[in-house]
């Protein structure tokens, strides 16, 4: 078989659909498209979906709506590994005619005796090449009771190393590593040849996934080097940790990156969170999905592991959110209000969104807070009438509604005047004028700031349920 070289930097993200896109994939998934939107070549999605039992619809389409929401959009792609399997069968067949696999019969109990055999002798565990074919070398009959699996002929000696993007040189000598299984008995290849096939037929340059693959990528680029194809430059990211320094998990709180769609974070904040999250670029922290694919150089990921911290993410989020138009963000809100029943319809939302952003974290606190506005009126329980509305109060109250009729114009600015005419009028402070003014209109004791409050509710409503005290 013969290959070309490509011209154009081509990276790729292969996960395996077992289940939801948890974030350390996201991230993965996050550089490799960085690095390919800053040498404008190709990203490609890959669904490495050969584990049958495990591999679910559900599953590709959980990440496929993880890819979407985060808006990173393969060029190419999703390719599925179970619809490539003849071309596979047909790279061992090759392979098998080449010389550089051969059949192995020995059954897994055999197998793992050789291992035990090795362990006891304090060499690292292995299959010892029984059918392994070499010159001069007689091999066992062939056993009519079992079908083969089929081995790779990895190198007996030398060392197989890379420069890895990352992590620097990395080596391994070859006699660490074992005459790996690329196809099972019932024909079905194994992973980390199916692997090598995709990224050679796929034209991949570049390999950028998490450090969990580096023993992998010895046994990847042998075979490459036996196909005689162009071989991909490596990078290993470290994993993602918790808080306490353990590897990140569901104890941590969600993993599933579209669990956090669910909690209201913005998919810019995530992007922008989970850049760095073992990349730099100075001292920046907030920056936009055009800087970072500008910036974005694979010499400044660290080395070592990053640390999930959910503080850091709220506050990047709440910064997204107080930079985000009013009209867009009222857009967001809008379904989460449905949710909790409430009408997003009722007022201007995007004026309480102008309202409630700058002290919000999620779209699910703005929601919470819309529904002081589209949400059912409650007046306030008769504990805090008590306390409240007294006779003074409701005099306050009958003086501020008097003068709000009359008022030519309702902004928040003219509330905010007629409130401080009527304090000094009074000659009281604004607790109480506020607060009974607060319980009357919402039912609740503490609101943003009044005057918009009321501007938003609007003077008929205003002035009915200050009419009802």
């Amino acid at each position: 078989m013969t290959t070309s070289t490509p011209s154009a930097v081509r990276t790729r993200f292969a996960p395996s659909p077992t289940g939801y896109l948890h974030l350390g994939g996201a991230r993965t998934a996050l550089f490799s498209w960085a690095f390919a939107r800053h040498h404008k070549g190709i990203f490609v999605l890959r669904i490495e979906d050969t584990d049958v039992e495990r591999s679910t619809p559900e599953a590709v389409q959980a990440i496929l709506d993880s890819m979407a929401w985060l808006n990173m959009q393969p060029d190419e792609g999703p390719f599925y590994q179970m619809q490539r399997m003849d071309r596979y069968r047909e790279v061992v067949q090759q392979m098998l005619a080449d010389g550089t696999a051969y059949y192995c019969y020995s059954s897994p109990a055999e197998v793992e005796a050789m291992r035990e055999k090795a362990r006891a002798a304090g060499l690292k565990p292995r299959y010892d090449g029984t059918w392994r074919p070499e010159p001069g070398k007689s091999l066992p009959a062939v056993p009519t009771d079992r079908k083969p699996v089929v081995r790779f002929k990895n190198p007996l000696d030398g060392a197989t190393g890379w420069n890895d993007l990352i992590k620097g040189p990395i080596s391994f000598d070859n006699t660490e590593l074992d005459d790996l299984v690329i196809a099972r008995p019932d024909g079905t290849p194994t992973y980390n040849f199916c692997v090598v096939v995709d990224d050679w037929d796929m034209k991949i340059t570049h390999v950028i996934r998490g450090d969990d693959h580096v023993n992998n990528t010895p046994r990847q680029i042998n075979i490459l080097r036996a196909l005689g194809a162009t071989l991909p430059e490596y990078g290993h990211v470290p994993m993602i940790l918790g808080p306490d320094g353990e590897k990140l998990s569901k104890r941590h709180g969600a993993v599933n990156v579209m669990e956090y769609d669910k909690e209201g974070y913005l998919p810019e904040a995530m992007v922008n969170y989970l850049a760095r999250l073992g990349w730099s670029h100075g001292n920046d922290e907030i920056f936009t999905r055009e800087q970072l694919v500008d910036w974005f150089d694979t010499r400044n990921l660290s080395k070592s592991a990053a640390q999930w911290d959910p503080k850091k993410l709220n506050w990047v989020n709440a910064h997204y959110i107080k930079n985000s138009d009013d009209a867009d963000l009222a857009e967001r809100v809008a379904p989460r209000i449905v949710q909790r029943c409430g009408n997003p319809q009722a007022v201007d939302l995007t004026a309480v969104m102008s309202l409630l952003k700058d002290r919000a974290e999620t779209l699910n606190q703005l929601a919470d807070g819309a529904m002081l506005f589209c949400g059912p009126y409650i007046p306030a329980n008769t504990e805090l009438r008590a306390e409240h509305l007294d006779e003074h109060a409701v005099a306050l109250l009958s003086d501020f509604k008097k003068q709000a009729e009359a008022l030519s114009d309702w902004t928040s600015a003219s509330l905010d005047d007629l409130i401080k005419s009527i304090l000094a009028q009074h000659g009281v402070k604004m607790p109480k004028l506020g607060v009974p003014l607060r319980l009357a209109v919402t039912g609740q004791k503490q609101t943003p700031a009044i005057g918009a409050v009321l501007a938003i509710l609007g003077r008929d409503l205003v002035l009915e349920r200050l009419g009802a005290v």
